[in-house]
């Protein structure tokens, strides 16, 4: 019999594959483990970060290591960004999840709220890792969010009929290697 955990991991694996496959938003870029507990994931969306000299500066993109500890799923897991990252809910070693997690919630939805977070389409100013960004955040709405762009991919499921459901998401899924138009492609923050 496969113990619960490990029954866990694989479902998670496949979900995360199938879910982020042909995705230019959000990529797993490395696992470890068999099934995977170590995930990186490579974002290509709008954050920001704080150069040596100070400036707050937009990034591109972004990397998070994720791993998945023995108590998970009751423990959320462990996330840190590999790339600075400007924002209320991380600092130099964690991303501040404990809040949000929930056993039942996916690694696929984490993953995509965790983008969400990198893009400024939410944060949390009211008890942050970093109150300097908090206070940027609170002073500057008008820059907010830095990326505004649909960044999950349509979940797509079997119905019990063979059909095929797209929940919320993209309209329609990019074509092979396209990036999503985005309207805000030339814009500049400016700290």
């Amino acid at each position: 019999m496969i113990p619960p955990r490990v029954r866990r991991l694989t479902q998670d694996h496949e979900k995360l594959r199938v879910r982020f496959a042909d995705w230019p938003l959000i990529r797993l870029t490395g696992t470890a483990g068999l099934p995977p507990e170590y995930y990186r994931v490579t974002y290509s969306i709008r954050g920001l970060y704080v150069d040596p000299m100070g400036q707050i500066l937009e990034r591109s993109e972004h990397i998070l290591e994720m791993n998945l500890s023995l108590g998970y799923p009751r423990r959320a897991p462990q996330c840190r960004m590999l790339t600075p990252v400007f924002h209320p809910n991380f600092d130099e070693v964690s991303v501040c999840i404990g809040d949000f997690w929930a056993p039942s919630e996916g690694l696929d939805d984490l993953i995509v709220r965790i983008g969400r977070m990198i893009a400024y389409q939410e944060y949390n100013t009211k008890s942050p890792l970093n109150g300097l960004a908090a206070r940027w955040a609170a002073e500057h709405p008008q820059f907010l969010p830095i990326d505004p762009r649909a960044l999950a991919p349509p979940l797509v499921e079997k119905a019990e009929i063979g059909t095929v459901t797209l929940r919320p998401g993209p309209l329609s899924a990019p074509s092979e290697n396209a990036v999503p138009e985005d309207p805000w492609a030339d814009r500049i923050v400016i700290s």
